[in-house]
């Protein structure tokens, strides 16, 4: 049985996805959000045996609701091969089915390097950092006492 089928074969793993919408964080991925983006920070070596731990916070990123902007964060990874690359091609092709879109985040010449050289560079621009968290409000002015 080829790895795809095997893992669509089995059932989800206990605690793969929690009340907030976001898969569970693993060895290889977290997801939390920034302003109006689910980030999905990667880490360490992706390749056959570990991209499923993306692809689970990728589908319930691109999956969870209406116009995804999904930024998936790989200034953390260490070695990115062919099966990362299919995870990627898979959730932003499911982003923009509903309406949205997926960003890559990396300021790694190698990582710019594989994108180029699977042709995907224009597909996936990196971004060099995450964008900012949006400052708090300002608090709203007092209004003086009549008493």
């Amino acid at each position: 049985m080829y790895p795809e089928a095997h893992d669509r074969a089995a059932p989800p793993p206990e605690g793969a996805a929690t009340g907030s919408g976001f898969a569970a964080a693993n060895p290889h991925a977290r997801t939390h959000r920034i302003g109006p983006f689910t980030v999905i920070e990667v880490s360490g070596e992706i390749d056959m045996a570990s991209a499923g731990f993306v692809a689970e916070h990728l589908t319930a990123a691109t999956t969870g609701g209406a116009e995804p902007d999904v930024l998936v964060d790989l200034r953390r990874v260490t070695f990115f091969d062919c099966s990362g690359l299919r995870v990627l091609c898979r959730a932003e092709a499911a982003a923009k089915t509903r309406g949205g879109r997926l960003r890559l985040v990396s300021d790694q010449p190698r990582m710019h390097r594989l994108l180029r050289a699977a042709r995907l560079l224009g597909r996936f621009p990196p971004l060099p950092d995450l964008p900012p968290e949006a400052p708090p409000p300002p608090p709203s002015p007092q209004r003086p006492s009549l008493k």
